[in-house]
């Protein structure tokens, strides 16, 4: 059996860090086991339609969307979406401007909103590569930006994240937020992706 099946399995570098720093809060008296798993278990409950939901809101609510570009923070926990301890900026997509979100020194994320991140924003290759050649990096991930079209990256660090407010898909007026939300996937929140419109 190879080293990365089964039991076998190898762990990334961020799985190890994450099993050494658990099992030594849990040493140290700091967390219990039950603590650790309670908190795990109500992350994982964060998923990418809660940051779907925000957005649909911008996009039918002019007001609620000035205030999430002015301080994201206090537009999300006015929708009852608690961002503790966190300076959350949004930055909005337009016909001119594409922006993008990645942590260049580890895997800073909007957790809150988007959930878990998935194992390729916190690769190396993608934390390097976008602030060199963002163009590119997104033509791999399917996303053809124009060349007149100005890329912006936006690096998260550990008290200030972003989230990508899309354009909203043509074709979709009078949608209800609902229907809205369901075209928000977590990629076209980091900016690697656009939401699908109502053909697609």
């Amino acid at each position: 059996m190879k080293e990365d099946q089964g039991p076998y399995r190898r762990l990334s570098y961020f799985q190890l860090m994450e099993v050494t720093l658990r099992e030594l809060l849990v040493e140290k008296g700091v967390l219990t086991p039950g603590q650790v798993d309670s908190e795990v278990q109500a992350m994982r409950k964060r998923t990418p339609e809660r940051g779907a939901r925000v957005v649909a809101r911008a996009w039918i609510d002019p007001a609620f969307k000035q205030k999430l570009l002015e301080n994201g923070s206090k537009a999300c926990e006015s929708m009852g979406i608690e961002v503790p301890g966190l300076h959350l900026v949004a930055v909005e997509n337009t016909p001119s401007v594409h922006n993008v979100i990645v942590c260049t020194l580890c895997s800073c994320y909007p957790r809150m909103l988007l959930g878990i991140p998935p194992d390729w924003y916190k690769s190396l290759n993608y934390r390097s590569r976008m602030v060199r050649e963002p163009r590119a990096v997104l033509a791999e991930f399917g996303l053809t930006v124009a060349q007149e079209t100005q890329i912006r990256v936006h690096d998260s660090s550990a008290d200030m994240r972003y989230i990508v407010l899309p354009m909203r898909p043509a074709g979709t007026e009078g949608w209800s937020e609902e229907r809205l939300a369901a075209l928000v996937d977590r990629d076209s929140m980091i900016g690697v992706a656009v939401p699908k419109g109502p053909q697609d």
